[in-house]
């Protein structure tokens, strides 16, 4: 990774607090590469007033390095935005400014007048959607020019979650434990339990006909946590995904893959999965999940049992309709 430029001016858009944390450490973490004793000033715009900023990045006599954050900038005043952007103006070498902007309707004259002073931006976008961890989970994985399956990127985050820490975290030891390329074997032999008792992994030993490689996997994960919805959910989801694929015929995956809102590797997968099923044996399995999806959110008195009975369903559905 090439070392970041020590400027006079960082803008971070976003509110993601993980990423913004990294992009502040980032310049601080430069900052006293160059001189140990940094001076840095961590500030907020609700306790800022007008005069502040001034002093803060008056010339010094002794010229030492200084570092100023300015955080959630979005509110600052208009007179104490005024008085930042004049200070800006006036560049010294020795000091850094890193100003934290939400990237909202609130204060986007303010951000429009930073960015045009052509500083280092950073984004730091709110990550929210599946995907998006997804996105995020590969780049952390790829930091080194690892090369990454995309099946290991959607284990870990089965295995780990969606909080973003944890995910940065999880990735970061995988790449200081482990040489070479990251493949799903690696990620599961690293988060064993809650990896290989995730919901959608459950489903894919029911799908592929393993009855007993299901229950094994839905008990222990019942026993470390995991939610009895979460293994309906992921069966529904396996089971609507592999009758949509089946339904485009044989069709090579990177042709159908956009069409179908899919990730080639997954199209491909699917396709394996569903070539062991008739549309009548996936029409008694969804039904069978739905059944069970109802018992699992209050229906049934015992939700274990209830997803043990629907796993059960789903195989003999793929027996049934071969």
């Amino acid at each position: 990774m090439p070392p970041v430029p020590l400027v006079p001016l960082t803008v971070v858009v976003g509110d993601e607090d993980l990423l913004v944390g990294r992009a502040v450490s980032t310049v601080v973490r430069a900052a006293r590469e160059r001189d140990p004793d940094v001076d840095v000033r961590d500030l907020t715009a609700a306790e800022l007033q007008h005069g502040d900023l001034s002093d803060a990045l008056s010339p010094s006599l002794f010229g030492e390095r200084r570092v100023l954050v300015v955080r959630a900038a979005q509110d600052l005043a208009k007179d104490v935005a005024a008085e930042l952007l004049a200070c800006l103006d006036d560049p010294q070498d020795e000091v850094h400014v890193v100003v934290l902007h939400a990237g909202g309707a609130k204060g986007k004259a303010l951000l429009t007048s930073l960015l045009a002073r052509s500083p280092r931006r950073v984004d730091a976008p709110k990550v929210t959607k599946p995907g998006e961890r997804r996105d995020f989970v590969r780049r952390e994985l790829k930091a080194d020019g690892r090369i990454v399956e995309e099946e290991a990127v959607l284990a870990l985050v089965e295995a780990v979650g969606t909080d973003l820490r944890e995910l940065a975290s999880a990735a970061g030891q995988l790449l200081a434990d482990h040489d070479g390329p990251l493949t799903v074997e690696v990620v599961t032999r690293y988060h064993r339990g809650r990896a290989e008792s995730s919901g959608f992994t459950v489903a894919d030993r029911a799908v592929d006909g393993d009855l007993a490689g299901a229950l094994e996997l839905a008990r222990w994960g019942q026993s470390t946590g995991l939610a009895p919805v979460l293994v309906t959910s992921a069966l529904a989801s396996t089971l609507r995904s592999m009758a949509l694929v089946a339904s485009a015929g044989r069709v090579p995956a990177h042709q159908i893959a956009g069409q179908l809102g899919m990730p080639p590797w997954k199209v491909e997968k699917t396709q394996r999965q569903a070539r062991g099923w008739r549309p009548e044996g996936l029409s008694a399995a969804l039904a069978a999940v739905a059944r069970a999806d109802a018992d699992v959110k209050g229906a049934a008195a015992d939700q274990g049992y209830a997803v043990e009975r629907v796993l059960l369903a789903v195989v003999e559905a793929r027996q049934a309709g071969r």
